[in-house]
């Protein structure tokens, strides 16, 4: 077992978990020891072959179609989980849809409600319900991923950078809220990744590269260093971490004010 088994036996879910970030924390998680439940909209063999993956690193998983954005779907998901496995010790919200190329002016009311619902509305269901199993066993974890578009504007993204900057201060409030009861809350904030979710941005190498000088580190990241981070804030190596945001961009925000 890799990672020194720092989540051993422990038992996390991770939203948005068929493909990049999401992906990556479950396989991050699974090799330290952790049984995840990994869950997407879209329910196909790219979701299945993750719960492949985390079993042969040796833990147990579940695959499942989930749209966290209803509070049916997130009530049936835990109590699935919780028939599995028994408890839920970790939660990473890391679901999200980014809608590009609308200002705050331009965006329907339609894209507004699913761009808040994707990213904000699901983190709030999914909290409400697992925090509560949390405080009944008087421990838990939960990690969110917002962006550090929550806290530098990005030009026609007024919809997403409102959502992840709301993600930012509901992780602090739950933090307050949910200290006493020996659960801690996070929130990573990663610049620039390369993720399907902005593939068009990064379509040929010269995109890649002007983004890449906006970067001090001189690169885009991986979903690979943000799972790292994601694993530090759920190992008892961050043991006294609570309502913090780690920016995780590489330098990004020293230099530039927007994405």
């Amino acid at each position: 077992m890799g990672k020194n088994g720092s989540l051993r036996d422990k038992v996390a879910i991770v939203t948005g978990g068929r493909r990049g970030i999401g992906k990556a924390i479950a396989l991050e998680f699974a090799e330290a020891g952790a049984h995840i439940a990994v869950c997407a909209l879209t329910g196909d063999s790219r979701l299945e072959a993750v719960a492949e993956e985390i079993r042969r690193l040796g833990g147990r998983a579940l695959a499942l179609r989930v749209d966290v954005a209803r509070k049916a779907d997130v009530d049936q998901l835990v109590q699935r989980v919780l028939e599995e496995f028994g408890r839920i010790d970790i939660l990473v919200n890391n679901a999200g849809l980014w809608i590009t190329g609308q200002t705050l002016l331009e965006v329907g009311e339609d894209d507004w409600d699913r761009v808040i619902d994707a990213n904000l509305k699901s983190a709030y269901l999914c909290c409400h319900a697992v925090g509560k199993r949390m405080v009944d066993q008087k421990s838990g974890n939960i990690i969110n991923v917002a962006s550090r578009a929550g806290v530098h504007p990005i030009p026609s993204a007024g919809a997403y950078c409102s959502a992840k900057a709301g993600m930012i201060m509901f992780t602090r409030q739950l933090a307050l809220e949910l200290a006493p009861y020996n659960i801690r809350v996070n929130v990573i904030a990663p610049g620039w990744v390369k993720t399907d979710i902005n593939v068009h941005l990064r379509s040929t190498p010269d995109a890649e590269k002007r983004i890449s000088r906006l970067i001090p580190r001189g690169r885009m990241g991986e979903a690979e260093e943000i799972s790292k981070v994601a694993l530090f804030l759920a190992s008892d190596d961050s043991s006294y971490v609570s309502g913090e945001m780690i920016v995780v961009d590489g330098g990004g925000r020293l230099i530039v004010p927007a994405e």
